[in-house]
């Protein structure tokens, strides 16, 4: 284990709070990494995957890089964007 996830699991033990607001930090995060390997796996650049949903290359890279609070209707358009279909699992 690394010594930052030994850090980070020491201090999500003493500090429920942090526990708290890391875990939905890092579920954003996760998914705006998913987005953009999916987008780069795909071979379209940000600009490319704005021009097919009608909007800027700012508002993509907004969504690939804080997915916190992104509609479930916003994923399903990116996906389609990229020829790929959204599944969700809830485990």
């Amino acid at each position: 284990m690394s010594d930052l996830k030994k850090y980070i699991a020491k201090r999500k033990s003493v500090d429920k709070e942090f526990s708290k607001d890391f875990d939905i930090g890092y579920e954003g995060f996760k998914i705006g990494v998913m987005l953009k390997m999916a987008r780069e796996n795909a071979g379209i650049t940000q600009d490319q995957l704005a021009q097919k949903l009608n909007t800027k290359k700012s508002a993509i890279s907004r969504i690939e890089n804080h997915a916190e609070d992104i509609k479930l209707s916003t994923l399903e358009k990116f996906a389609q964007a990229l020829g790929k279909k959204l599944r969700l699992e809830v485990a």
